[in-house]
């Protein structure tokens, strides 16, 4: 797909309001014309003494009208051009967003947030701009400009072709200064991605920044970028700086040749004063056209570079995606296998490279309770990606209900699953909102018994707004515990067959992450659970528990096999036995 043809479809849907808009613009660029001609029969007549109060009064009703005619047509060819542009950055942004949501979790870890920020905002205003004040600049430039070259010609083609005589330079130029424009204008959209990028960071990590007096450091790494964001923008205002003056200074030219041999006609009677007012007034339309001329290139040149970074994105696909006559389950048992799994980050299926996981070889039955434990950077969270297809095994396959994963819809896999995810994330929006996410259809009972399974509807309930508490960006006003087990009510809302947890109880103390444990103990049987925890206690009463070390299962069985075997497992198990037992003197 090329970039013009991004913004081509939303031209087709809106074409009777372009329609319209064009030719009110039209209407206003042929009424302008007409207030020279009647400003030259003015002043011909008080040149010859033949006009008196009444006709002045006529010529500047004529004025009058034609002005709120302008007025007029103006406002609807705005109303339709302009409202089109914001229909197209509308439209283009609902596109981006879209097709962002459905890429792959392996394209987010290439992708820098402010870049992204940057391609939603300044790069789709650019497109905005060009289709919108760009369509009527070009059209100004062609039909003003024309139409105002006829005018001139009819009063005299002698003088319109010297006044046309810069013409053929300021086309050479355009043509010149528009491809070094486009190179830049791409320069200067990349350099402000990464200035949104580097002040989202700041401000994301200003209590870090704070906690270690880093102010100075970052103050300073911020103006870095920021000067060579501005550097860029100076190399690029080089050219624009050449390009509009020159386009003034062939402007002025013209209107020089007009003053001396506009001048010398009419002293030799070849031209009235009239006409000599008149052609000095459509060369004041005409320069409009000419800067019109450079401004549209300008435009044009900033829209197209922001359309080809738009479109770099647009062409970008999921690596994961719906493999042909993938199908749907109504409802999933449960019943997990993994067969052989291997995965390597950044690799294509069939890499020889180093995997993060290997020989992965499980079976866990429906209902059934699987625990994972090690050590950190064993895989652990990896391998829970892989059953929603967050990312794809780069070797064997995981079977749902006796089908391979990469067989069935994406949507569909992913609404058989609950997912509590490590690092919980929470929007800037109310509590209620974050555990329903928005669905409507979350009656208050199940809103409750989800908060009272997550251990958290008793500190919900001592906020003063209760469920409707604004908690902040990334839940800010909420302790990392308190933002978990909101996070645990989102996914125990979910009557799905599988539960995948990842160490739900981390960041929570004892008393409080046993019930917890109690409450997810109570699913046996009615829903298929995995559990990742560093803190053994939370899968021991699991009907299967694995431990993984570089990627491979090293221990296998219930907990008193796994104490049997006196490794990781049981080590690591007696050692937290002593830590809470001191905890809890």
């Amino acid at each position: 797909m090329t970039a013009s043809s991004l913004i081509k479809p939303y031209f087709i849907e809106n074409r009777l309001l372009i329609c319209i808009g064009l030719i009110s613009l039209i209407i206003v660029d042929v009424l302008q014309l007409f207030i020279p001609r009647v400003i030259k029969r003015a002043v011909d007549d008080l040149t010859t003494f033949q006009v008196d109060l009444t006709a002045l009064f006529i010529y500047a009703l004529y004025i009058a009208g034609i002005g709120l005619m302008i007025g007029g047509f103006r406002y609807i060819w705005r109303h339709c051009l302009l409202g089109t542009s914001r229909r197209v950055e509308e439209g283009m942004r609902n596109v981006l967003f879209a097709h962002i949501q459905i890429l792959s979790a392996s394209y987010f870890d290439k992708a820098k947030t402010g870049d992204l920020m940057a391609h939603a905002t300044n790069d789709i205003q650019q497109v905005r701009m060009a289709t919108g004040m760009g369509m009527v600049a070009l059209n100004d430039a062609i039909v003003l400009g024309a139409a105002a070259i006829g005018f001139m010609a009819y009063i005299n083609i002698k003088l319109t072709l010297f006044v046309l005589f810069p013409m053929p330079v300021i086309v050479l130029g355009t043509k010149f200064f528009s491809k070094k424009m486009h190179r830049r204008y791409q320069e200067v959209q990349a350099a402000f991605s990464d200035l949104t990028e580097i002040v989202r960071e700041r401000f994301t990590g200003i209590r870090l920044i704070k906690a270690y007096n880093w102010e100075k450091e970052e103050t300073g790494r911020v103006e870095e970028i920021s000067r060579r964001y501005i550097n860029k923008n100076i190399r690029l205002v080089k050219i624009t700086g050449t390009f509009f003056p020159m386009m003034l200074l062939f402007t002025n030219l013209s209107l020089a040749i007009v003053i001396y041999l506009g001048g010398r006609q009419t002293i030799g009677l070849v031209i009235t004063p009239g006409d000599f007012v008149a052609f000095i007034s459509y060369l004041g339309l005409l320069t409009w056209p000419m800067m019109a001329l450079g401004w549209v290139t300008n435009l044009i040149q900033r829209g197209r570079a922001s359309l080809d970074r738009l479109n770099n994105i647009l062409q970008t696909q999921p690596e994961i995606i719906d493999s042909p006559g993938a199908h749907s389950l109504e409802r999933a048992k449960g019943e997990i296998v993994f067969d052989n799994i291997a995965f390597s980050y950044g690799q294509s299926r069939g890499s020889t490279s180093m995997p993060v996981l290997s020989d992965i070889n499980l079976q866990l039955a429906p209902g059934n309770i699987m625990g994972i434990v090690g050590p950190p950077g064993s895989g652990k969270t990896t391998l829970l990606s892989l059953i929603p297809r967050l990312y794809d095994v780069t070797g064997g396959r995981i079977l749902l209900d006796g089908t391979d994963v990469r067989r069935l819809q994406l949507s569909n896999l992913r609404s058989q699953i609950s997912f509590l995810s490590q690092e919980p994330f929470l929007f800037a929006g109310t509590i209620r909102q974050n555990i329903t996410l928005g669905n409507q259809r979350i009656t208050e009972s199940e809103l409750i018994r989800a908060a009272a399974d997550a251990s958290v509807y008793d500190t919900i309930q001592a906020f003063p707004q209760k469920f409707d508490t604004i908690v902040g960006e990334k839940g800010v006003i909420l302790s990392g515990g308190q933002k978990q087990r909101i996070a645990l009510a989102r996914a125990l809302l979910m009557s799905t067959p599988i539960l995948i947890l990842d160490d739900p109880i981390s960041q929570v103390d004892l008393e409080t992450g046993s019930v917890i444990i109690d409450t997810i103990r109570c699913m046996a049987g009615s829903k298929t659970i995995i559990i990742v925890s560093h803190r053994l206690s939370a899968v021991r009463f699991a009907d299967t528990i694995i431990t993984l070390k570089d990627g491979r299962i090293v221990e296998f069985g219930n907990h008193e096999e796994l104490l049997a075997l006196d490794d990781y497992y049981a080590k690591t198990f007696r050692l937290q036995e002593i830590v809470e037992d001191v905890n809890a003197n």
